[in-house]
Formats: structure tokens, sequence, C-alpha cells
């Protein structure tokens, strides 16, 4: 796989491929679905793995604007069609967009495993 690790100025994303697990930190506010094409095209990729778990681990994920909620929520959605991946998200419950938006995602994906810690 080649894409690894995404930087922006506020934000950093990194894929570890030992355990399937895709890091997000800090702000991310880019500006609609051109900026964020290069974090779907790296989530897209793992999925397209087809593993059986992959884990968004965004914990230290501070903020995300209406853009990047929208593209979890496709990415989620994708996972659901794939029917063969178990999806984790981990959350933190002293984030306040985390607790409302995240337990959204279970909406969208029923198998989808939220852990808030």
């Amino acid at each position: 796989m080649a894409i690894q690790e995404i930087k922006g100025e506020d934000y950093s994303i990194h894929y570890d491929p030992e355990s399937v697990t895709v890091t997000f930190q800090g702000e991310l506010s880019l500006s609609g679905p051109p900026e964020y094409a290069p974090i779907v095209e790296l989530l897209d990729e793992v999925a397209n793995g087809e593993p059986p778990t992959i884990t968004l681990n965004l914990q230290q994920l501070e903020f995300v604007n209406s853009s990047g909620i929208s593209m979890l929520s496709k990415f989620v959605i994708s996972i659901r069609k794939k029917k063969t991946i178990q999806l984790v998200v981990l959350g933190s419950n002293d984030i306040p967009w985390q607790q409302k938006s995240l337990r959204n995602l279970e909406k969208l994906l029923p198998t989808l495993k939220l852990e808030l810690a």
C-alpha cells in the first residue's frame, strides 16, 4: 500500500498496516470533497484489502467539520456494502463532537463497534 501518512497544517492521519488502524489527529476542517480526496483514497485502499477488521482511531481528533463527517459517513456506508469487514471506531468522551456524531455512524452500520473512552 502506497500511502501510509497524510499531513496537513492542522492534522495528521497515519495508517498502521500491522494493526489495520487509521489514526486521525488534530483538526480536520478542509473545504469540501476535493480536499478530503487523499483521505478517502487512503481509507478506500485499506478497505479494498478486505481485512477482517479496520480500526479508525479518532481519540485525538479534536475537531471535524461537516465535510469531514460526510467523508466518514460515506466510508462507513462503503464498509456496510462489503459485509465482511468489522469496523471499530475509537473515540473520546473528552471531545464534545464525538459522543453525538460517532453514535450516528452506528445508525449507518449497525455492526459498527464504537468504543468511547
